[in-house]
């Protein structure tokens, strides 16, 4: 298989995402936008998801399309980032038009990281100049592990991360997948350095460590807690619809479950947004929306190791770093 040229989500061309994160709090947002509304679509597997705006996203409801995606940390604070990038939006002319007022439409998804180790005791919300900031910073380029809306992310082993992945299908598409890795479960192995979603990594993108010789015989390790979700956008320049959308993101989350071990609990609120940018047509009706949804999956299960592995240590950190417990020799 064969990585865009990034190996990002902004692979898709177009798409541009922008972290921004404040250290003392230790969370953060991350944004995913492009420079024109673009098709979204979104499926839930987890039981505890926190969302902003995802009823429109679906098949049947009126608006088509998007203006920023965002991915968030604060828990149902995190919302205030959405808040943050709709002002901004709407401020440089974007949005849903309605008579004369421009509606920016930004759908969001929280994940729970108040009990990291950081600073929570705010009097007003960081997470609407977050939100601002991060748009602000949005571009193709961007980095992983402990930036944006994995900046307070962990598994239960290991601290978690912002991750990314993208791989070129055989008909031409670009897949991506972006996604922000705060599971109840865990990433690596028990009692190893090897990560789950190793079967799929391409090239020495988490490590080379290679697979586990074999499945862990014991029940596995969680945080036992609801201090959990990781939520992921999938995206393709692929002309799909919100319906064909919802179906690629249900399948990513194939991926999850390759990566994350438990993954889909009832306390992972665990969330996949689709994402098209409609730039290249479908040529084979049946073959094509297959192999995009196993491009999904697999670019998915590869951006979890990613942002697990590219995480750093932080002061005050309740969780070793994967990068400090196993360095690159």
């Amino acid at each position: 298989m064969q990585t865009g040229p990034k190996n990002l989500i902004t692979d898709v061309a177009g798409l541009k995402v922008g972290n921004a994160q404040d250290a003392r709090v230790k969370s953060g947002t991350t944004v995913l936008t492009a420079d024109a509304p673009f098709t979204a679509a979104f499926h839930v597997m987890g039981g505890a998801p926190g969302t902003r705006e995802t009823d429109l996203l679906a098949p049947d409801k009126t608006v088509e399309k998007v203006d920023a995606l965002v991915l968030s940390g604060g828990s149902a604070f995190g919302l205030d980032a959405a808040s943050g990038a709709a002002d901004k939006l709407r401020a440089n002319g974007r949005g849903f038009l309605v008579a004369d007022q421009n509606v920016p439409i930004v759908p969001a998804a929280i994940l729970f990281d108040l009990l990291n180790g950081g600073d929570k005791g705010w009097s007003r919300s960081p997470y609407y100049a977050l939100g601002q900031e991060a748009l602000a910073q949005a571009s193709e380029e961007f980095a992983l592990g402990t930036q944006g809306a994995g900046t307070g992310a962990t598994t239960a082993s290991f601290k978690g991360g912002l991750g990314s992945a993208s791989l070129i299908t055989p008909s031409g598409h670009t897949v991506g997948a972006l996604v922000a890795v705060n599971a109840l479960g865990d990433a690596v192995v028990p009692d190893s350095q090897n990560f789950w979603a190793a079967p799929w990594e391409i090239g020495n993108e988490f490590g080379g460590r290679g697979g586990a010789p074999k499945g862990h015989a014991v029940w596995p390790k969680t945080k036992l807690s609801d201090q959990n979700t990781t939520i992921a956008i999938v995206a393709t320049d692929a002309d799909l619809t919100k319906a064909e959308l919802t179906r690629f993101a249900t399948a990513a989350h194939d991926g999850m479950a390759r990566a994350l071990v438990p993954s889909h609990t009832p306390m992972d609120g665990d969330l996949v947004f689709g994402v098209s940018t409609n730039a290249r047509p479908i040529q084979d009706a049946l073959a094509d929306p297959i192999l995009l949804g196993h491009a999904a999956a697999t670019s998915l299960a590869r951006a979890i190791a990613r942002g697990v592995y590219a995480a750093t240590p932080s002061e005050g950190d309740l969780l070793p770093s994967y990068s400090a417990a196993y360095p690159q020799s």
